[in-house]
C-alpha cells in the first residue's frame, strides 16, 4: 500500500505521498485530491528513477487527515501532519535526500531546454522561464531558514552559490533526526524535505506543460 495524508482546507484537498517527498496534487475534495495525486504517477516516476529508487505505487492508504489553511485553498502545501514528528532513520534520511537532489536535477535540465517565453496560462498569467527559475530559487532560499541553513541573496544564475545552498540542505536532509523541527519554529525533516521537493517538482511540471 501507498501511504497517503490529506491536507484539509477550507475549498481544496492536497494529497501527499508520505514517502515520496515532492508527490502531493490539490483537488476539490478529497477523491479529487487522491485521483490527481494518481495521475501524476508517470510524471513523478521520472523523478524516482533520476534518485535510482524503484517505484511502482499501490493502492493509496489514507494515513492522516490533517487540518489545511489559506495557504492550502492558494495552491500549496501548508499543515505540518502529525506523522511527520516520526524519528527520521539514516535509510530514510538518504532516501528523501535523493529525491530531493533527483528533483533539482530534472528542473535544471527542463529550464535548460525551455524557452525564455512559456505559453501564458488561460487568464493570460504565468511567469516566463527566467522569472519561474528565480522564484524556485528565492523561495528555497526561504524554506532553508526553516531547517537552520542560510544565504544572502544571490542572483539565479549563480551557480555556485547556488550549488553550495543545495549541498547544504543536503547535508542537513541527510542526517537522521529524532522527528522534531530542525531549528526552534523551523520544520521537522521530513515536512522539509516533501515542501522543498514539491516546490521544485510543480514547477518542473508547470514548465514542461507551458513550453508546449
Amino acid at each position: 500500500m501507498t501511504d497517503v495524508y490529506l491536507e484539509l482546507g477550507p475549498k481544496k484537498v492536497f494529497a501527499c505521498a508520505y514517502d515520496w517527498p515532492g508527490w502531493c496534487r490539490v483537488g476539490k475534495g478529497e477523491e479529487g485530491a487522491l485521483a490527481a495525486l494518481a495521475e501524476y504517477i508517470p510524471r513523478y516516476r521520472v523523478i524516482a528513477e533520476r534518485a535510482g529508487l524503484p517505484f511502482e505505487p499501490d493502492a493509496f492508504t489514507v494515513v492522516e487527515r490533517t487540518p489545511g489553511n489559506s495557504t492550502t485553498d492558494f495552491g500549496a502545501p501548508g499543515a505540518v501532519p502529525e506523522i511527520d514528528a516520526h524519528p527520521v532513520d539514516v535509510a530514510t534520511a538518504e532516501r528523501g535526500t535523493a529525491l530531493v537532489r533527483a528533483a533539482w536535477e530534472v528542473f535544471d535540465e527542463v529550464a535548460a531546454a525551455s524557452p525564455e517565453e512559456l505559453r501564458k496560462g488561460p487568464r493570460g498569467g504565468g511567469r516566463d522561464r527566467d522569472k519561474m527559475v528565480s522564484h524556485v530559487v528565492e523561495a528555497e532560499r526561504s524554506y532553508a531558514r526553516q531547517i537552520g541553513v542560510r544565504h544572502r541573496p544571490f542572483a539565479p544564475d549563480d551557480h555556485v552559490a547556488r550549488a553550495a545552498m543545495r549541498d547544504e540542505i543536503a547535508g542537513v536532509l541527510g542526517k537522521p533526526s529524532d522527528g522534531s523541527p530542525l531549528r526552534p519554529g523551523g520544520w521537522p525533516a521530513r515536512y522539509a524535505a516533501r515542501r522543498i521537493a514539491w516546490h521544485v517538482i510543480d514547477h518542473i511540471w508547470e514548465m514542461e506543460d507551458r513550453r508546449t
